[in-house]
């Protein structure tokens, strides 16, 4: 070293890069500024040096930010520095001439520390130290030598740094001990005989037993009985030191409810390897099965009837599938479609619909046996997984499944009947895999439903070609929907005269829907319209009848003519609270009157719902539109619900005009129908008259007029203006 400058900055720089390190660095760092001090202060005795000089290593010493202490070869404390007060809260005069004893805990060994440093020469120790105020701490002490002139050793420097994160034995235990209370787990301890010795506060608060009731007993004190003896075995054998376990136990509360734990299980072993202890630390997992269950049920069942979706059926009927193969036995599929359930739910409202699903749940449920599968995968559609010995056996439970909800069903102040269709597939005859199983049963329930409005069928493989056709009928109609300009139109209005039976004129006419396919050439109504409301293009289809019959209004209009009113059908899809607004916006585009225009109704709207139904018909009536019920005598047909109804015109199905005059049930129920209309003081249309026999026994009723082949086909819009400019009249016998 050359001069006292360059030790005060060396001194300065050990004291920073002290402050800014930790463990040996630091340790290494004071060393040496204890030895550049020490080479300091020999040079402030020289004469030569100016007091600044001399003043220096007091100064550096007094300022240093870490605890300086120092001390003569027996001990006795000789220098204090302002961060040793404001550590141990001795000032200077209190400290210097104590012996370095006064420092240490009650419980340290009192160890001379110069002998102990001069013998063993350690540079760094940790030690526990009592401040002036008792606290008792731990600290780290680095101690080095102070050496006189000639390198002799004339004392000791220390220095001390708190150690903030050390803790004694005694605070470690309470520590433990309150982690432990504090715990949400619950904590059990027993001992080498089983009996327990210590449970925390969640275990008394899950179980039911305080601590005193526990301590004493063994874990049979929450034995279940649920588990088996090999279970209750490999717990106990856990507990005797075989290794850890984990698992789900249930236990028994104190109450005497069951519930189900998720349990580790430990051991503790004394100096010798034997097990003193073993302790279990258990959660209540109530909560956790609860919500798993809750989540189940969200994923797997149908919310409204707690019957298995199609998710789960699927997962179930690809197990029944592998089973029936691995036993060589047979499997059957049902799919059951309930028939006008869409009329039903709209005309009474969905909380009437889902009371129905509701009780068509239970009623099917209770015909099948317990091993059997009933599960909902549509808004009418329910599927039964059944084990069978025989292919016709499926015929046997379908049929019961359909006898099943032949009684009506009670619905809040409602009677309502219901019928269905059942398409039947057998596995692995028919199919191997669950996706195909369901879509062959799904095409034979569709082809069931187009034979007939009831009953059940068996799959063939016929009915896959025509569910492909049907499916190419259903982009088809898409298509002629959104032609446009594009290419011909293939849809158009055909109409077919009403003649009133006063007086043979042409009193009205109704717009009935073609389809003229560009390679099938004309398409049946139907096929086409029965695909539409089962696949909701029914709504665009009533949206273009709609418009198309009021373009034709206008255009008749045009050419000098006055059309008798037009009646356009209105599906039950089609009602709701904005149907007045949409029809009053198409009359108000083409310029149509509503008087010029007729609206009919199907039957099955009206069953019930009036809250829902009876504000748009007044609406529509307070419009100025005429309301036709149409089909009447196939639904639910009622003196009591048609007096609640703005209905101004009845059309007698023509399902009961073909038999009259012949059948007299169809005579029977032609001259009711007529008879009821004339007390409600309402028009009377029969559909589908071809005879002269038919049109004197309807006259002779008193009913008001006839649509049918008798007069007329449905004609075309040109053809019907040339019967309308030719006053064409139906001939009348007298």
């Amino acid at each position: 070293m050359t001069g006292d400058p360059e030790l005060i900055t060396r001194c300065l720089e050990l004291c920073a890069h002290a402050e800014a390190h930790e463990g040996e660095a630091r340790s290494a760092a004071l060393s040496a500024l204890r030895d550049t001090l020490e080479a300091l202060r020999r040079s402030t005795q020289e004469p030569d040096r100016s007091p600044r000089e001399h003043g220096a290593y007091a100064r550096i010493l007094a300022q240093l930010r870490e605890p300086i202490i120092t001390m003569d070869l027996a001990g006795y404390v000789t220098g204090w520095n302002r961060s040793a007060e404001r550590l141990l809260g001795y000032t200077p005069e209190e400290a210097i001439g104590q012996h370095i004893l006064f420092l240490y805990a009650e419980d340290e060994e009192a160890s001379d520390v110069p002998e102990l440093f001069l013998e063993q020469g350690s540079s760094y120790m940790e030690v526990r130290r009592r401040k002036k105020s008792g606290e008792v701490f731990w600290a780290g002490l680095s101690l080095s030598l102070i050496r006189d002139d000639d390198g002799e050793p004339v004392g000791i420097a220390g220095h001390l740094s708190e150690i903030t994160d050390r803790i004694s034995a005694e605070e470690m235990l309470r520590l433990h001990t309150r982690i432990i209370e504090d715990s949400d787990q619950c904590i059990m301890i027993t001992d080498a005989q089983d009996r327990i010795v210590s449970v925390n506060a969640a275990f008394s608060r899950v179980t039911g037993y305080n601590r005193e009731e526990a301590l004493g007993m063994t874990p049979d004190l929450l034995r279940s009985g649920v588990h088996d003896e090999g279970f209750r075995g490999m717990v106990h054998a856990a507990m005797h030191g075989a290794g850890p376990w984990q698992g789900e136990i249930i236990g028994r509360r104190k109450d005497g409810s069951l519930f189900p734990q998720s349990v580790s299980i430990g051991t503790v072993r004394n100096d010798k390897g034997e097990v003193t202890h073993a302790f279990s630390i258990f959660t209540d997992i109530s909560a956790d099965k609860e919500a798993a269950e809750q989540f189940d049920r969200l994923v797997n069942y149908d919310n409204l009837t707690g019957l298995p979706n199609r998710r789960l059926l699927n997962q179930l009927l690809t197990q029944a599938i592998s089973s029936s193969v691995r036993r060589k036995g047979n499997g059957g599929l049902i799919v059951i479609d309930l028939n006008r359930f869409t009329s039903i739910n709209e005309g009474l409202g969905p909380h009437a619909g889902d009371e129905l699903l509701r009780q068509v749940a239970q009623r099917l449920r209770r015909v099948l046996r317990d091993a059997d599968v009933l599960a909902r995968t549509g808004a009418d559609e329910f599927v039964a997984l059944v084990e069978v010995e025989k292919r016709e056996h499926c015929g046997v439970v379908a049929d019961k499944l359909l006898t099943t909800l032949h009684p009506p069903f009670s619905i809040e102040t409602h009677e309502i009947y219901v019928t269905a269709c059942a398409g039947i597939a057998v596995f692995p005859e028919d199919a191997s895999s669950a996706a195909t199983l369901l879509q062959v049963a799904d095409v034979t329930m569709k082809r069931c439903r187009q034979l007939g409005e009831s009953g059940y069928l068996f799959y063939s493989p016929e009915m896959n070609h025509r569910a492909k056709e049907h499916l190419k009928l259903e982009n088809d109609l898409r298509k002629a929907l959104g032609n446009g300009s594009a290419a011909p139109p293939q849809l158009s209005l055909y109409y077919q005269p009403k003649v009133s039976l006063r007086t043979g004129r042409i009193v009205g006419a109704e717009a009935l829907l073609r389809w003229t396919h560009p390679e099938q050439g004309p398409i049946s109504p139907a096929r086409f319209v029965p695909l539409a409301e089962e696949t909701g293009l029914i709504l665009e289809l009533g949206a273009w009848v709609l418009e198309d019959a009021c373009r034709q209004i206008r255009a008749w209009r045009a050419q000098g003519l006055s059309p008798p009113p037009i009646a356009v059908n209105l599906s039950a899809r089609q009602f709701d609270r904005e149907l007045p607004a949409r029809i009053s916006e198409v009359l108000e585009r083409h310029g149509v009157s509503s008087e010029e225009l007729k609206l009919e109704l199907t039957e099955s709207l009206l069953m019930g719902g009036a809250e829902n139904v009876i504000p748009v018909m007044n609406e529509l009536v307070a419009m100025g539109f005429s309301l036709a019920l149409d089909d009447f005598g196939t639904g639910f047909s009622s003196l009591s619900y048609l007096r609640r109804y703005p209905i101004s015109t009845l059309k007698i199905d023509r399902s009961f005009v073909e038999g009259i005059p012949r059948e007299a049930d169809d005579c029977a129920i032609a001259r009711a129908i007529v008879t009821m209309g004339q007390q409600l003081h309402q028009e009377i249309v029969a559909e589908g008259v071809e005879t002269v026999e038919q049109m004197n026994f309807l006259r002779e009723l008193g009913c008001d007029q006839l649509q049918g082949y008798l007069f007329s086909p449905p004609v075309t819009a040109a053809e019907f203006s040339d019967f309308v400019q030719g006053d064409r009249r139906l001939t009348l016998d007298d």
